[in-house]
């Protein structure tokens, strides 16, 4: 069987398609399908707030988050810029053409929890170990620059400890329990995506919380940065990623 190459995961929804062949990820990855003009209006219906992002990209570049209004009217927030329109037309056409005829996707929109009136999420890196194991060797929240509707470090996120997102949130047991839940997680994805791409040694998870605690995979990055991990005052973390890092790029 001819291997894969890692770089031909670039396509988001190559990554979701994947992940959604398995069962026990299935039930973590949110609504995502095709933009075009019904499933747009059929899932800003259906959810009140969804994210349409390229297919292709990084760094939280060309995301736009769009939302139904309350009454009614739509409104969709591209970087620090917010547009209001009065109807589902007007809404659609500059959405489309904002996408410029390149492929993007819908995502279901998840309210993600807050830190500072701040949204965030968490970033869970998992390598391969010296042994050939999957581990998951560090995790960290990404809080978003208050104007902006992305959390990536290159648009302004600011890479905290989980602690400190989720010290208002939850108790420090309560914390242990959801780590322990997101590293197996992303050993799960990452053990089920080398069978389709073996030579793949690490991933990042891009991992929301929703205000009832639940995790969504937002994102599966197949080149994570790793030097996000330097940002953190216990440097435990960092040392390891690199660790890991550099045995397999040896390989």
């Amino acid at each position: 069987m001819k291997t894969k190459p890692v770089n031909a995961v670039q396509s988001k929804w190559i990554k979701t398609k994947l992940l959604l062949r398995n069962a026990s990820i299935k039930p973590f990855i949110p609504d995502t399908r095709k933009f075009n003009k019904g499933n747009l209006e059929q899932m800003i219906h259906s959810y009140g707030m969804i994210y349409v992002k390229p297919e292709r990209g990084t760094y939280g570049n060309g995301v736009i988050r769009a939302e139904r209004g309350e009454r009614q009217g739509f409104k969709y927030q591209y970087e620090e810029k917010v547009r209001h329109f009065d109807t589902f037309e007007a809404f659609h056409k500059s959405l489309a053409k904002k996408t410029g005829g390149r492929s993007y996707l819908i995502q279901k929109g998840i309210h993600l929890l807050k830190h500072n009136r701040r949204r965030f999420d968490i970033r869970v890196m998992v390598q391969l170990s010296p042994k050939g194991i999957w581990e998951a060797t560090g995790i960290i929240g990404r809080l978003g620059h208050p104007q902006k509707i992305v959390t990536n470090y290159h648009s302004g996120g600011k890479p905290m400890a989980i602690e400190t997102l989720l010290s208002s949130h939850l108790t420090s047991h309560r914390l242990g329990m959801l780590t322990e839940e997101l590293n197996r997680l992303g050993t799960r994805m990452a053990a089920h995506m080398q069978k389709t791409y073996p030579r793949i040694r690490q991933i990042g998870v891009d991992v929301g919380l929703d205000r009832s605690l639940t995790p969504w995979i937002i994102e599966v990055n197949m080149n994570p940065d790793p030097y996000i991990f330097n940002q953190l005052k216990d440097k435990s973390m960092y040392r390891k990623v690199m660790r890991y890092r550099r045995f397999s790029m040896k390989k």
